[in-house]
């Protein structure tokens, strides 16, 4: 079931076209990537589905039914720039924050205590905001957002400012979030997270979606037939006894035993090459080399900017 969609969303600001036409469909209970580079247009559709601004055409839908106001309590937003009060306590504000998303004083406190506890922050309940590093104020911004249990969240760059421990523990929340029911809709550059968290992903260019779809299908898509061999036996054997549908692109020794990495030809084949090495070496493992996410996205980006400079 699809919980989110935006349907070719257009949104102008003077001379600038932010979005051009953009739609995804994100399913129910995903984490779905919204990437692209800086200045895409991924944050102006936040802004849109969070109803800070509208489009110009198009229409986003939540559940179904077109995105009403009172559906901002069904929302839970982590913007990249945070947006804490310095000078207020943190308990204090939390509160406030909670309560502006329509839980009582009481239920807002009850969570809150739930979460400091999870996180083990009890102790910044009475400081200042401006005492907590960069890292501890995003660690209560999470907490905000995530504290009136919305059905639908939206976390843009949410490790930025972690360190990899802080990283993994907001990453294990995400993937509990997920359990629990949410739906996640989830930007960021970094394409490690992508491939670690995203079932799904649109990617979006000079303010066009340029590639959307699941992410293991899109590695799959792109794959180079690029197969990793590891073997034990002389280094350059491997090189000596495959054909020209086989190009050796590099091998590098690993303790007792080499690693090499085999580009196949379009009329090659695995069970080819095991049968042309076999009797020469000895193979302790074959496996698929699938491009990475970082890879996808540098390629598709580099195409869709140069396809639109040969279109001017």
């Amino acid at each position: 079931m699809i919980f989110l969609e935006a349907r070719q969303v257009v949104k102008q600001y003077a001379n600038h076209l932010a979005l051009n036409n953009v739609s995804l469909q994100v399913p129910e209970g995903s984490i779905y990537g919204l990437l692209g580079p800086n200045g895409a247009g991924k944050t102006t559709l936040i802004r849109i589905i969070n109803q800070i601004t509208g489009p110009d055409s198009g229409e986003v839908l939540l559940n179904g039914r077109k995105l009403q106001a009172d559906d901002v309590h069904r929302i839970g937003y982590l913007p990249e720039e945070r947006g804490l009060y310095k000078k207020m306590k943190v308990g204090e504000q939390a509160v406030y924050l909670a309560r502006l998303k329509g839980l009582s004083r009481n239920d807002a406190i009850k969570k809150l205590k739930f979460w400091f506890e999870k996180f083990e922050i009890q102790a910044w309940w009475d400081k200042k905001v401006e005492e907590l590093s960069k890292g501890m104020q995003q660690k209560i911004q999470f907490v905000v957002t995530v504290l009136h249990e919305p059905k639908l969240l939206i976390f843009d760059e949410p490790f930025s400012g972690f360190d990899p421990i802080n990283a993994n523990i907001l990453k294990q929340e995400i993937l509990s979030l997920k359990e629990q029911g949410a739906t996640i809709l989830f930007s960021t550059h970094n394409m490690g997270s992508v491939e670690e968290l995203c079932d799904h992903i649109t990617l979006i260019n000079q303010s066009q979606a340029i590639l959307s779809g699941e992410v293991h299908d899109i590695r799959q898509q792109y794959k180079d037939n690029l197969i990793k061999v590891d073997y034990s036996g002389e280094q350059n054997l491997i090189e000596q006894h495959l054909d020209d549908k086989y190009i050796i692109e590099s091998i590098s020794p690993n303790h007792h035993q080499n690693t090499a990495f085999v580009k196949m030809s379009s009329d090659g084949s695995v069970n080819n090459m095991i049968g042309q090495l076999l009797n020469h070496v000895e193979i302790h493992g074959l496996q698929e080399v699938l491009p990475t996410m970082n890879d996808i996205f540098i390629k598709v980006v580099e195409q869709s900017n140069q396809s639109k400079s040969e279109n001017r």
